[in-house]
């Protein structure tokens, strides 16, 4: 089940962005390598997140929505809840002190085999294990 990049839904929900086109660019980038290469990962939590964002907050269509799922996330979808992946996540939020949803992104990253870790909403270079988290937009 291993992956290089793991990415959160802050990735996906800039596919929709329109006022920042930058980080669009950035997001469609990152996207399209890891679903050609099949470097990248997500999980369940990313999923449900981003069809959240996208339908409610966005405005995206069903339909639209749907294409998503079938066509990006699915292919990438590869770390699903376990008992072992709310321990890790509890575990790391006692530890890092990370949000209990933030622990459950990290903790799916390390259980996939990560080795980066992309989002936006956590802090740039830092280390957990073996994974680095790094922010793709930054600078944009």
């Amino acid at each position: 089940m291993s992956a290089e990049d793991f990415l959160d839904t802050n990735v996906f929900v800039y596919l929709f962005d329109e006022t920042a086109p930058d980080k669009r660019a950035r997001a469609e980038g990152l996207v399209r390598r890891s679903l050609a290469e099949g470097s990248g990962c997500i999980s369940y939590q990313v999923v449900q997140e981003t069809l959240n964002v996208v339908t409610r907050k966005l405005g995206a269509r069903p339909a639209s929505a749907r294409l998503l799922l079938d066509d990006v996330l699915a292919p990438l979808w590869r770390v699903n809840p376990s008992r072992s992946l709310y321990a890790r996540g509890l575990r790391l939020q006692g530890e890092f002190g990370f949000s209990s949803y933030d622990s459950l992104i990290v903790a799916a990253a390390l259980e996939a085999g990560c080795t980066r870790l992309y989002s936006e909403d956590l802090h740039h270079g830092q280390r957990v294990d073996e994974l680095t988290i790094q922010n793709p937009f930054r600078g944009h």
